[in-house]
């Protein structure tokens, strides 16, 4: 089995910056990529960006395009999440997943971790 776990989350005023981590440890029996997903209180959960197991692709909500970035080292260090100008509305918690390069589903979830931002 896979375990995920994110770290990071906090307080922050709105302009400020976050940055999250995401590790999969446990059974990895192949390649996985990584994403990142919100959820605000009162709403569905949300893609927020996600990037291949080599790092070579990543892709990102348009909400968070140009402020986000996902990255990784290689394929077995931890996956970043640097959050810059954040706004309140992306309050939320914030879930890490990840899944084997050759699945479509998000199988392996972690626990989350709470993001709030002040106006």
């Amino acid at each position: 089995q896979v375990q995920v776990a994110e770290s990071g989350g906090g307080l922050v005023q709105a302009g400020g910056s976050l940055r999250l981590s995401c590790a999969a440890s446990g059974r990895i029996s192949s390649n996985y990529d990584i994403g990142w997903f919100r959820q605000a209180p009162g709403k569905e959960r949300e893609f927020v960006a996600s990037i291949s197991w080599s790092g070579s692709n990543a892709l990102y909500a348009e909400s968070v395009e140009g402020r986000f970035v996902i990255a990784r080292d290689n394929a077995k260090t931890p996956v970043y999440l640097q959050m810059n100008s954040l706004e309140p509305e992306d309050t939320g918690a914030y879930y890490c997943a990840a899944r084997y390069d050759y699945d479509n589903e998000w199988r392996y979830w972690g626990q989350g971790t709470q993001v709030t931002v002040s106006s």
